[in-house]
């Protein structure tokens, strides 16, 4: 029998949905009170530190197991959980939104303003699950040619593949 990949829960399950919980805040920012916005942030930072937390403590469990391969393993998912679901996607949401909304006042001023924030939150939220993939692999890119060159962090299984 073949063996079985174990199931990341925060990376191959619905709960790596948590990590973008500031998009949708970012989405309804034009519509919501900045409190929500910051909490939807304060969300995905929880899901970023509970993810670093449960890697670094399986890491601790492996044998022989030292303090500096425990530190790597930490600063390397808390880099990338970072990264890939808080800084880069809340920006690019917030780009997109701010773009939008932008433009619209510009191509449709006779809208009111109240439909083009509603609009403007469609099409944030939209945009969520076209740019989760993408960005993912951009940031594993970029680490594996800058940090964890200089880590004990082994490069994705499918990267190694392809």
């Amino acid at each position: 029998m073949a063996d079985e990949k174990e199931v990341d829960i925060y990376r191959d399950t619905p709960v790596r949905l948590l990590g973008y919980a500031n998009e949708v805040g970012e989405s309804f920012r034009a519509l919501t009170p900045l409190w929500f916005v910051r909490a939807t942030y304060g969300v995905s930072s929880a899901y970023v530190l509970a993810d670093t937390y449960d890697k670094a403590k399986k890491a601790s469990k492996q044998p022989g197991a030292t303090q500096k391969a425990i530190t790597h393993v930490a600063v390397d998912t808390l880099i990338w959980q970072a990264l890939a679901s808080v800084i880069v996607p809340g920006f690019t949401i917030n780009r997109v939104c701010a773009g939008s909304l932008f433009t619209m006042a510009r191509v449709m001023p006779k809208v009111p303003l109240a439909t083009r924030k509603w609009i403007t939150t469609a099409i944030g939220l939209g945009c969520i699950p076209f740019i989760v993939h993408p960005i993912d692999n951009g940031v594993h890119f970029a680490m594996d040619n800058s940090i964890r060159r200089y880590m004990d962090v082994a490069p994705r299984e499918e990267e190694k593949l392809e």
